[in-house]
């Protein structure tokens, strides 16, 4: 009987981290999914949920109200904790810096946006970020398990270094993971029994291709292509069975360059006619004709004058433009990955909505999966999804062993 009950245990234990990943996503709103999910019993499920909801982390609700019609006692809801703990999650980008709090389920709890000109050395930024996490935190008094990090450049593994910050001053193999964490030390943020937290940091297309495959317009994804341009340049991600794929040392995907238009702008790569400088919001207010102004980012100019203007000839054209080179890229990405999902984000998502079918027509023409069985093409869904894609790193760990993570 002793060993039936600890062998139970112990597999309750190992569930509990899958349950946990089960809830944060919304695949397992009841304890009737968790236990077909999971494979297991129903009295080892209601463990596992009501320990998970010991540990602060999920919220069980064992009378909920009936749907009209339906018949026998509903089961017990699930829901990640209003109150619980949350995550620092940062992101640095061409104008400046955001920081976050981040709950389970991908909730933004809190934000503050900086403006400052990205410095060369990036530890100034980066200790300014995580102040204002810091200030965040302080204000929520909510404890804090973990921090995350994206930044605009692609970062090797397993070193955590900025390898090609090419829209920021910042030199190649900047230490952008170690500076996190020097940071988050500096500021006197600490984890579950006062240990020191350690920050990670990805690529911020990358985090965000996580992010909306767990909580946006990926969601349910197999293969997730996710290509996107926000205040400079262009990037891409693949998700593939619900992990990101880095390559072999954290650098696949580098889809913004991609060349596009062999005759095209000279990029800061050293080739021409990249995604880079041919699908980002400069390429599209230069080739509608507007000089950027010295208000707003690139991103928030691009959006405004799409969302006002795109009756003007000009600003048609240049979308077209835009959008005829972002399909050419797209088609052959889909061409060599065969995703069954396609998310765009920043000025992309924008221009796939003001013309959806052009874009669309594009890659079905020049590609193979295209004529025979077009691939679904969407706008991402999140807000900020880069900051949730930074915290769903920094949850992992929690993911992977909620006991051990929380000590």
């Amino acid at each position: 009987m002793t060993q039936t009950r600890t062998t139970r245990l112990e597999r309750g234990r190992a569930a509990l981290g899958p349950a946990l990943e089960l809830v944060h996503t919304g695949r397992a709103p009841t304890r009737a999914v968790l236990t077909a999910e999971l494979g297991v019993t129903r009295a080892t499920a209601g463990a596992v949920a009501a320990e998970l909801e010991a540990l602060g982390l999920i919220q069980v609700d064992a009378r909920p109200t009936a749907a009209a019609g339906s018949q026998g006692r509903p089961s017990h809801r699930l829901s990640v904790a209003p109150d619980g703990p949350v995550v620092l999650a940062a992101q640095i980008h061409a104008d400046g810096y955001r920081a976050a709090l981040v709950g389970l389920g991908g909730r933004m709890v809190a934000t503050a946006p900086g403006c400052m000109t990205v410095p060369a050395d990036p530890s100034h930024i980066i200790d300014a970020v995580v102040e204002a996490g810091a200030a965040l935190l302080a204000d929520s008094g909510r404890p804090c398990l973990g921090a995350g990090l994206a930044v605009p450049s692609a970062v090797a593994e397993p070193d955590g270094t900025a390898l090609n910050p090419l829209h920021l001053s910042w030199p190649a193999g900047a230490p952008v993971r170690d500076l996190f964490t020097r940071a988050l030390e500096k500021a006197g943020l600490r984890g579950p029994g006062g240990t020191p937290l350690t920050g990670v940091a990805g690529n911020d297309v990358n985090l965000a291709a996580l992010a909306e495959h767990r909580h946006g317009a990926g969601r349910g994804a197999r293969h997730l292509l996710c290509v996107a341009t926000g205040h400079r340049g262009v990037g891409g991600a693949l998700v593939l069975d619900g992990r990101l794929h880095t390559g072999s040392a954290g650098l696949a995907l580098e889809v913004g360059h991609l060349t596009v238009n062999p005759a095209g702008l000279p990029c800061h790569c050293g080739s021409r006619g990249c995604l880079d400088v041919e699908a980002d919001p400069l390429a599209f207010l230069t080739a509608a004709g507007r000089e950027p102004g010295p208000s707003g980012s690139l991103l928030q100019q691009s959006r405004e004058l799409l969302r006002t203007e795109y009756a003007d000839p000009a600003v048609r054209a240049a979308a077209e433009r835009v959008v005829d080179r972002l399909g050419l890229g797209l088609a052959g990405l889909v061409n060599i990955l065969n995703p069954d999902r396609v998310v765009l984000g920043g000025l992309h998502r924008e221009l796939l909505e003001a013309d959806p079918e052009r874009l669309r027509a594009v890659v079905a023409d020049r590609s193979l999966w295209g004529r025979s069985g077009s691939v679904p093409i969407l706008p991402s869904t999140l807000d900020h999804n880069s900051l949730v894609g930074a915290a769903e790193a920094a949850w992992q760990p929690v993911l992977d062993d909620p006991l051990a993570a929380l000590g």
